[in-house]
């Protein structure tokens, strides 16, 4: 809309529909700044290992239990552009470094409730913004002075992503899990780690399998159960008789005709046989499928044989054991892996008998399994969950070499970093900085707090702490101020986590006007 040129009066011409809202000036500091606290009070209580979990109830009527802030961001329907952002944020942290989303929500909230407060009192957006900025850099450079090296503490970073799921009596041991499987995967690749539920025992009997593990029914039942060191041929082609692609009609006058016809085509087969059997190959996956006849007669030599497996699969079992994905039956020779074992399983449940096949490589796997203990449900769901998050982590760690103290004494170690910088700078950018500056307080005060205590009280004594000298101190897992020891975060989750808050408050902060075609 455009007014009159004294600035009085009625819009003389409306270029928007009669049902859009216009909201400017202070007002719309005001929507963005409560979108924003509204979304991070829903994440605060899950956050750091003594928060509590939430449960999620869908419209379709399925439920989960969890406390990871990806999946709880992810099912919310929001509709308000303040907390679509937030949405868009959390992707992008959970996207970057698979872990660190509540404490970069409840960050990005702190500096929009902040900001709000100074707006308030006329201090400029852009100046705001401006010593945002300047906060963030000085923290950057802190966190580059405090990173150290992965080396030896990646169980540490693994047990520190795990810490306060539903996991927690199995803590010791899922660490090492997902550490050694780690270790094994070529290139810190967390795409060669799969998870399977076991469907038996608790998490503290999952375990590590440095191969594979294929939930899939047997074709036929005199399949060897149980093979040892063993040849694997992976094929893209089928072991049967090519069908026709056009119809096509034979003429038969005599029996005899039909009986030539019949043992033609068991000649065919047998061909096949033989060339299957000659490869070499002990046991055989095709992505297509495999002829019944043809199963019997390897069956018959012990060959064990699996048809019409997904391509995904496949590709999975030439990784874990080496081999190459064969596209013709003549090539299988030159395109064998190698396995330690293969053993077939037949699991009783509420939903009947789940047959499973696992599959050992040996001491080089290019893809391992871990069979997570466990019922079916949502408890297993929240296990994996973590277990990813926890994954996603420790790969990261490993890949980038640099690791740094978490429970929350960076953020103080730069609260009180920044804080002395601002006091230096003679422009307005200073009040700014010093909001950034309680921001990062957020932070241990939220993991203080989900355990029972005083926010100020912790804050004071972090404070006092971190002034006379012990810089490593931060809130224990006891939610106590103390010093930290072996909680260690990824260098870049933390990183990035930060900035990331930082980028999306400072886009929220440059808006000065909202319009809305809806008119709320």
């Amino acid at each position: 809309m455009a007014q009159s040129p004294d600035g009085s009066g009625s819009a003389p011409v409306r270029i928007t529909k009669s049902s859009t809202s216009v909201v400017s000036g202070a007002s719309v500091t005001q929507k963005l700044v409560g979108a924003a606290i509204a979304f991070g009070n829903v994440l605060r209580g899950t956050f750091g290992p003594n928060g509590l979990d939430k449960m999620l109830y869908k419209s379709n009527g399925e439920a989960a239990v969890t406390n990871d802030g990806a999946k709880i961001v992810a099912e919310l329907l929001v509709k308000h552009p303040a907390a679509k952002a937030f949405v868009s944020l959390a992707e992008s942290q959970e996207n970057a470094c698979g872990d660190g989303v509540t404490g970069c929500i409840l960050l990005a909230s702190e500096l929009m409730s902040e900001a709000g407060r100074l707006l308030e009192r006329g201090l400029h957006p852009l100046i705001l913004v401006k010593g945002y900025q300047m906060a963030l850099s000085e923290t950057i450079s802190l966190i580059d002075e405090r990173t150290v090296s992965a080396e030896g503490r990646l169980e540490d970073v693994a047990r520190t992503s795990l810490v306060g799921r539903s996991t927690e009596n199995a803590l010791e041991h899922l660490s090492k899990l997902i550490s050694t499987a780690v270790r094994t995967i070529p290139d810190s690749d967390y795409e060669r780690v799969r998870m399977v539920k076991a469907g038996e025992g608790t998490p503290a009997s999952s375990r590590l399998i440095n191969g594979l593990v294929l939930e899939k029914k047997l074709a036929l039942e005199r399949m060897p159960k149980k093979l040892s060191a063993s040849n694997v041929s992976v094929l893209s082609c089928p072991l049967e008789l090519e069908k026709t692609v056009v119809a096509a009609e034979i003429e038969i006058n005599t029996p005899e005709q039909y009986e030539e016809f019949i043992a033609a085509e068991g000649r065919h087969i047998e061909s096949i046989t033989q060339k299957a059997k000659a490869s070499g190959a002990n046991v055989i996956f095709s992505a297509e499928g495999i002829d019944q006849r043809i199963l019997h007669s390897l069956a018959d030599a012990g060959i064990f044989a699996m048809g019409n497996i997904e391509t995904s699969i496949a590709e999975d079992i030439s990784k874990s054991c080496g081999a190459r994905v064969c596209d013709h039956i003549d090539d299988m020779k030159e395109c064998l892996g190698t396995i330690e074992s293969l053993v077939h399983h037949r699991l009783e449940g509420s939903e009947g008998v789940k047959e499973r096949i696992i599959i050992e490589v040996g001491d080089n796997p290019g893809i391992v399994t871990i069979l997570v203990g466990g019922t079916d449900g949502v408890a297993a769901e929240e296990t994996i969950r973590g277990l990813y998050d926890s994954l996603r982590s420790t790969c990261l760690a490993k890949e980038e070499d640099s690791v740094i103290l978490g429970g929350g004494s960076l953020h103080l170690a730069a609260s009180l970093r920044v804080r002395e910088v601002a006091e230096r700078c003679p422009g307005r950018e200073r009040i700014s900085m010093e909001a950034f500056s309680r921001s990062l307080e957020a932070i241990p005060a939220a993991l203080a707090t989900n355990n029972g205590g005083d926010r100020i009280d912790t804050l004071l004594e972090l404070r006092a702490l971190h002034r006379s000298g012990k810089t490593n101190s931060g809130i224990t897992q006891s939610g106590k101020p103390g010093e930290i020891v072996d909680a260690w975060l990824p260098t870049y989750t933390l990183e990035h986590s930060i900035s990331a808050a930082c980028e999306s408050a400072c886009s929220l902060l440059r808006v000065d006007q909202v319009i809305s075609a809806r008119g709320d």
